[in-house]
């Protein structure tokens, strides 16, 4: 997301890097750069126009021209700005004292609003939350079909009773309260109905939803990449019905990132959650911070502390630890830990919350196919080989490539890249003093990411 706000920020502050001292020429012709950047990527012309203003009081008030470093300066005033834009403090969605805490899913057809019920519901339930799905969208053919596939999926209940096409969509929200309370369902989501235009039967429907359900939180589910368009959409929507917030959807599609950096600002609504994918896992709580690193190329490693804590299992890290101080590191261990990294998402984009990787892996393709790769090759060996791959001759290579449709270069390949990770591993973990280094980063085991404490940023 954001690839060409992102490119255009960096390079032009960038330019700052070689520059000992700056002149307000200098500021300025940074601060037209910034302001072109922000208009191509389709932010509301009135926010940048605000943005850019403020960042210039505040290099002209912290007199940047005489700081030591001036482009570090500049690169601190436009992440605070950032920050500020998106919404400054991040948002969280607080349970009601009495359950259910109720929560209504609007928008237009086409942005992802019963796709985001599920991902909301699954993102709730792995907190130890216990949602219900309620359909409401009784409008579009097969909506409270898909919204039952999503709740099987994810083992969410449904509630779908009288939600035949053409019913009554109150009469059903009000019913599926009741049926959270019943059932003692501490979450109840209702997913409405869209259109692919704003229009009065539409906002007439939500309006008595609301009357009827008196939620919580009305969230408005806006696709990210239909530009100013979706500032448009929420402006309408906020003025209608009492709209407690924004989630952004394909985000992970918009490259240019406007509405995101508009929407908040111009709306007055914070941002609650992003979809960042198809997968239902794609789906994450919006950081201002956060993003605004993602943009300037800082990285994100609190997102991948947070992707690795979801992914990796506590019992499991120490298990992996124990194995590597005693070198009886396998390929069935190898094997378990790469399957664990594709639970936290593509290479690609893992790769970008480091800081600094982004950009010197810029224009290089990570294929998160070569895990698949390399997984059908350890799958190919005998549970003897994968423990011991000092036994695997010239034969059983030849076996082993048949069976994974690969060639036996690849086999070599694997079995020299896993004779590498070992001698690291037992380097890490030698009498050089280096143990401390191993805890922070844990090679092949990311299961105990919070502890990178200093993490270079």
């Amino acid at each position: 997301m954001f690839e060409s706000l992102a490119d255009r920020l960096q390079g032009t502050l960038d330019k700052l890097r070689s520059k000992g001292k700056l002149t307000e020429k200098d500021i300025d012709a940074t601060l037209r750069e910034v302001r072109i950047a922000l208009l191509e990527a389709d932010v509301n012309f009135k926010v940048v126009k605000t943005f850019v203003r403020r960042i210039k009081e505040r290099a002209t008030e912290e007199n940047v021209s005489k700081s030591l470093t001036p482009a570090q300066q500049i690169v601190k005033i436009v992440h605070a700005e950032l920050i500020e834009v998106l919404g400054g403090e991040a948002v969280k969605l607080k349970l009601a004292s009495q359950p259910p805490t109720s929560i209504v899913m609007a928008g237009l057809q086409g942005s992802g609003k019963t796709t985001h019920c599920g991902k909301l519901a699954l993102q709730l339930k792995k907190k130890g939350n216990h949602p219900l799905l309620v359909a409401c969208d009784l409008q579009r053919p097969a909506a409270v079909r898909q919204l039952q596939i999503l709740g099987e999926g994810i083992e969410v209940p449904v509630f779908a009773e009288g939600a035949e096409t053409g019913g009554d969509s109150i009469a059903v929200a009000r019913a599926g309260l009741e049926e959270a309370k019943r059932l003692g369902r501490d979450i109840v989501i209702f997913d409405t109905a869209g259109r692919l235009a704003i229009d009065e039967e539409l906002m007439l429907q939500l309006e008595q939803i609301v009357a009827t359900v008196d939620p919580h939180y009305t969230f408005l589910v806006v696709d990210a990449m239909v530009g100013q368009d979706a500032v448009t959409t929420a402006e309408h929507f906020n003025e209608k019905i009492p709209i407690e917030g924004v989630i952004l959807t394909k985000l992970d599609g918009d490259a240019r990132g406007g509405a995101a950096l508009s929407v908040r600002e111009v709306v007055g609504k914070p941002i609650y959650f992003v979809g960042l994918g198809e997968k239902l896992e794609d789906f994450e709580a919006f950081y201002p911070d956060r993003l605004a690193g993602r943009i300037l190329g800082m990285g994100d490693v609190l997102t991948l502390i947070e992707k690795a804590e979801e992914a990796f299992d506590a019992e499991q890290a120490q298990e992996m630890e124990r194995k590597l101080r005693q070198a009886q590191f396998t390929l069935e261990d190898f094997l378990e830990q790469m399957q664990q990294v594709k639970k936290m998402g593509s290479l690609t984009n893992l790769v970008k919350l480091i800081p600094g990787m982004g950009a010197q892996l810029k224009g290089v393709s990570l294929d998160d196919a070569e895990i698949v790769r390399v997984e059908c090759i350890i799958q190919s060996m005998t549970p003897e080989e994968r423990r011991n791959p000092d036994i695997i001759n010239g034969s059983r290579r030849q076996r082993i490539a048949r069976g994974a449709g690969s060639s036996v270069q690849d086999v070599n390949a694997l079995l020299r890249e896993f004779r590498e990770v070992q001698t690291m591993m037992k380097g890490l973990l030698g009498p050089s003093g280096q143990k401390g280094k191993f805890r922070r980063l844990r090679g092949a085991n990311l299961g105990n990411m919070s502890e990178m404490t200093d993490f270079p940023r």
